[in-house]
């Protein structure tokens, strides 16, 4: 295809985490597809910190790869730490998160992408899009381009009129070392959007050379490392330690002294910040009755001296950032290799798109990532994948892709988005979704890949390693609930583990269930060593099972409460519903109904405004 004379299916402006996934989803299922970027060096770059995952945010990692998005593959292979966080609470909460090398990320991904058919790549800076009445037909760039597509998706991450401050300087820019995006947000809001500002920082980067370890406490990865693709990816063998210091009074006294030429304390700053990743002197004035905060100091690859210190994210003078940083604990003599910074930037309330991520103005024009008010890499591919998917399947004419609240950490991430907006930058936790133990990061791939495979994005590969998954933990439970075992084959176990000795055989699904045992404790009975060696049952099956056995109970409580939640979800609202007809309903009810526009009753009553009254009026109103 040429550039400059054909009209591509996707248009993908971006090429950070959203975009790359965008882009690579919609190609994926048969668009042709182009991804223009301001630094083709630059794709997926990890701006802020060099990880993967972590509380939610893994769970949402191994949702794109059960989907078929490439975001868990490109970890797995460019990762040099590995972690399964909360594995002392129950499996809802389990979360991996793993280091990486952050340059190899980038260029794993720029591989992956060069070998995904049907997608073009173009280095150049998206400053206008091309409008015909209310559609999106194309891009301007800054070299005087205009290229031409059926759908756009906009995922501008921080650079729409980017700004960075450090202390009393202040400069346009996207990123450190990159300019700031012009005229997109001045395009969009003469079309009728709503447009405001966000902040985010990042940290210092130091010299690991300059640092005395010895005065930190280490933080090995696990013994016993995990993955997130569900592909044949490999486990870390190998890793790099990260370690943590502290913050000290004199370190706070130091950073306060700076206060007076911070931007985020003299009204440069405009944009709000993210509530759970503040900046440290965000952290020390809000937290005036702690006397330290944790500082992580994590390698930022395998072969660089680089090092991103984590929990010091600060637009200090850098001056006070070199003065501060040198009171912590084995950084005394530090060496920097870039400060800290503040950015401000655009976004958009996202409550002006509908669930598939196309905007409610503007038909064929997608957003997706930091554009729409979240923070993270992680909710950013996940938007960019669920964008493509859609941008795809609108030009075969076929419904969007859009996953419920019950169904996936993504689906509630959206539907977050858009019935409740977000006036901070929004992040994802496990306390947001309502089901979570049915949204474990354990079984994504028993969730979404048959949803995947049905529109032609997973793989037959994937889908009949799914199959094979269900069919073996089905059958290991079946076993397990139907076969007995004596006395004398359990009860040595029983007493190592201080469990109640049985004094005739019993099924061994009640006695798998005891609080006391795990599943290395089952498989040491000797009918299940049997089994799992006749069956070729791997550790995904034996943990998919241990999470039936021990938690059946609450699995089927939230099954049902999904299923009450799915019948307001059937009752569908009209497009363009007028609520101000409906004068039961309170004002503001309908203040928020009439600009969301929701499509169903579920998606109405989880609006910030609207009561439980008003969704009984409008299900009336509704003929139910």
């Amino acid at each position: 295809m040429n550039l400059f004379e054909s009209t591509y299916d996707v248009i993908v402006v971006g090429g950070g985490h959203a975009g790359s996934e965008a882009a690579a989803a919609a190609a994926n299922l048969g668009s042709s597809t182009l991804l223009i970027t301001m630094s083709l060096q630059n794709i997926a770059q990890m701006s802020c910190n060099p990880a993967m995952g972590g509380i939610a945010k893994g769970q949402i990692v191994r949702e794109i790869d059960a989907i078929g998005g490439y975001s868990g593959i490109i970890t797995d292979k460019t990762a040099i730490q590995f972690k399964m966080l909360n594995k002392s609470k129950g499996p809802a909460m389990w979360s991996p998160r793993a280091q990486s090398d952050r340059m190899r990320f980038a260029e794993e991904w720029r591989m992956h992408l060069e070998q995904t058919e049907n997608l073009d790549m173009f280095q150049d800076s998206v400053n206008g899009l091309l409008f015909e009445g209310d559609k999106i037909v194309g891009v301007k760039t800054l070299l005087g381009l205009e290229i031409y597509g059926r759908t756009v998706i906009v995922t501008a991450g921080t650079f729409l009129n980017g700004k960075i401050h450090i202390g009393e300087k202040t400069f346009g820019g996207g990123r450190a070392g990159e300019g700031a995006s012009t005229g997109i947000t001045e395009d969009l809001v003469a079309r009728g959007f709503e447009a405001g500002r966000m902040k985010t920082g990042t940290p210092p980067r130091v010299d690991a050379r300059s640092l005395d370890f010895s005065k930190m406490i280490e933080q090995p990865g696990d013994e016993i490392t995990s993955k997130f693709s569900y592909t044949n990816t490999k486990n870390l063998t190998e890793q790099r330690s990260c370690y943590m210091s502290y913050t000290s009074p004199e370190v706070h006294e130091l950073l306060r002294q700076g206060f007076e030429n911070s931007p985020m304390y003299t009204g440069r700053i405009k944009g709000i910040g993210p509530r759970y990743c503040p900046s440290i002197e965000d952290k020390i004035d809000r937290f005036a009755s702690k006397d330290r905060h944790q500082i992580f100091v994590e390698p930022e690859g395998w072969h660089t001296t680089e090092i991103y210190v984590n929990g010091f994210s600060t637009s200090l003078p850098h001056d006070v950032q070199y003065k501060a940083l040198k009171k912590v604990a084995g950084f005394e003599n530090v060496k920097f290799l870039r400060f800290g910074y503040a950015i401000e930037y655009d976004f958009f309330p996202p409550t002006q798109l509908q669930h598939s991520l196309e905007t409610k103005l503007i038909k064929n024009l997608y957003f997706a990532g930091q554009i729409n008010g979240t923070t993270g890499y992680e909710e950013a591919a996940a938007q960019g994948l669920m964008a493509g998917i859609n941008a795809a399947l609108s030009i075969k004419g076929e419904e969007p892709f859009i996953l419920k609240r019950d169904e996936a950490y993504i689906g509630v991430l959206i539907d977050d988005l858009i019935t409740k907006g977000t006036e901070e930058p929004y992040r994802m936790f496990t306390s947001r979704a309502e089901y979570r133990t049915l949204l474990r990061q354990d079984n994504a791939d028993l969730r979404l890949t048959p949803r995947s495979y049905a529109i032609g994005l997973a793989s037959r590969d994937r889908m009949n390693k799914v199959l094979e998954k269900q069919e073996k933990t089905d059958l290991f439970i079946k076993f397990l609930k139907e076969t007995s075992i004596k006395p004398e084959d359990v009860n040595d176990i029983l007493n190592e583990k201080d469990s109640a000795a049985v004094s005739q055989s019993m099924k061994m699904f009640k006695i798998a269930s005891r609080p006391q045992l795990n599943f290395n404790d089952v498989k040491r009975f000797p009918k299940v060593k049997e089994f799992i060696l006749e069956h070729e049952i791997d550790d995904d099956v034996v943990e998919q099972t241990e999470i039936h056995v021990k938690y059946s109970g609450y699995i089927e409580k939230e099954k049902n409460s999904a299923d009450k939640l799915q019948r307001l979800e059937n009752i569908k609202i009209p497009l363009n519903f007028n609520y101000q007809k409906i004068h039961s309903i309170s004002y503001e009810a309908r203040e928020k109904l009439s600009k969301i526009q929701p499509a169903t009753i579920s998606q109405a009553s989880r609006i910030s405004g609207v009561s439980p009254s008003d969704v009984s009026v409008l299900l009336v109103y509704m003929g139910r």
